[in-house]
């Protein structure tokens, strides 16, 4: 034993991985795991349905939700500079969001409101209690869902960079519609995420993205991470694929290279989803939540500030209500889920993170100081994880000899 990684285990995880890329259930992926300064990294398959050039340790994934704990982090530094406040009203920044209106039920008609009782606070958007989220329902359930999708703000599907407006008009759209419920009151998906981006941008004087690289991004080295690729990495993002029902086979999503709607840069920086990275990169990421905020070069966030960020924010009822995304082992920190219950071989408490509808789960586990990340390019299907994501987190802890 060198970092505590089990040299069989280790192949036996690249042999099932592997296998998902035989059978056809995608072309490639990309897994990386470390403990203790020992780093493996396997690439499998190729980077497109049919062939062509062979998975690489530096291809360009689209992490789609996995930007959410990068959006947070950046906030709680400017919370940790207090430039903005946890528990403060976001009106002063974002008077598009003041005075809210609220749906009398979720099913109401867009005028059946009822005034919300506070303002909305920089804790509900990273805690995904704002009010206002994704519809876990079928599409055209409620009236509210269909204007969401004809504003265009996204969080009712994967992520479309092309079809959203500018971050202005982004927000003024989404001001034009009521909360679905009172501000605190319960755990929505996503939508905290990307007005937490526009609130960054505000209270920085930055674009979203300007003001993560400065201070999250090449401080860690993650230099392939971003809201697109630029001209000089474009050929290292490969497709994008989802399954089609019926037949079974991979259709495309997102085409390649430039191609694809990430070869060029979005008006909106969605921080809920928008960002492409590497394996390498979120390692670097994710090291540093590990190590409390620290890097090799100084702090991105204090200890506090992480601990805070990964532990669990949410009411028992909370958490009941929204079942389907956490189940009965995890809940919501701020950005990211947070374990608190151990009812499988990777479902542990204190273990944090996040996986992204486009194919891609990234973990980290501080008691055993290991950190894993699966890239694949094939849409998620349903919340629920796919096999090759809960077989990749059981055979990541597998792996450890110790």
């Amino acid at each position: 034993m060198s970092g505590g990684f089990s040299k069989v285990r280790l192949e036996r995880m690249r042999n099932v991985m592997a296998g998902f890329v035989d059978r056809g259930e995608m072309p490639g992926l990309v897994t990386l795991i470390s403990r203790r300064g020992e780093v493996h990294v396997n690439t499998v398959g190729t980077q497109a349905v049919g062939g062509g050039e062979a998975m690489r340790r530096d291809t360009i994934f689209r992490i789609a939700s996995i930007t959410k704990l990068m959006t947070a982090a950046a906030a709680m530094i400017l919370v940790e500079e207090c430039r903005v406040r946890l528990d403060e009203p976001i009106d002063a920044l974002i008077p598009e969001l003041a005075n809210r209106r609220v749906l009398r039920s979720i099913d109401a008609e867009l005028d059946d409101t009822v005034p919300a009782k506070r303002s909305i606070t920089l804790r509900d958007l990273l805690t995904f209690r704002m009010g206002f989220g994704s519809v876990m329902a079928a599409p055209g359930s409620y009236p509210i869902q269909k204007v969401i999708s004809e504003a265009a703000i996204g969080g009712d599907g994967p992520p479309k960079p092309a079809l959203a407006p500018d971050t202005d008009e982004w927000l003024r759209r989404l001001g034009a519609l009521p909360l679905m419920c009172q501000p605190g009151e319960k755990w929505m998906y996503h939508t905290g995420s990307d007005v937490l981006g526009v609130l960054i941008e505000r209270a920085s004087g930055q674009r979203l993205e300007t003001f993560m690289r400065k201070r999250v991004f090449d401080p860690l080295g993650m230099k392939d991470t971003g809201f697109h690729v630029p001209g000089e990495g474009v050929h290292r993002l490969p497709p994008s694929y989802v399954a089609n029902h019926e037949s079974g086979k991979l259709e495309l999503y997102d085409g390649a290279g430039a191609e694809s709607q990430w070869s060029v840069p979005p008006k909106f920086q969605a921080g809920g989803g928008g960002l492409v990275s590497t394996v390498d990169d979120c390692h670097a990421f994710f090291q540093m939540m590990l190590d409390k905020g620290r890097y090799g070069g100084g702090r991105i966030l204090s200890r506090p500030a992480v601990e805070l960020m990964t532990s669990d924010q949410l009411t028992p009822e909370q958490r009941a209500e929204a079942r389907l995304f956490f189940g009965d082992n995890s809940s919501w920190g701020f950005g990211m889920s947070v374990g608190i219950w151990r009812d499988d071989l990777w479902a542990v408490p204190g273990r944090f993170g996040w996986t992204g509808g486009l194919g891609t789960s990234a973990f980290a586990d501080p008691q055993e100081g290991l950190f894993g990340v699966l890239m694949t390019q094939r849409m998620m299907d349903s919340p629920v994880p796919p096999r090759v994501m809960s077989d990749f987190w059981t055979l990541a802890y597998q792996t450890i000899e110790d």
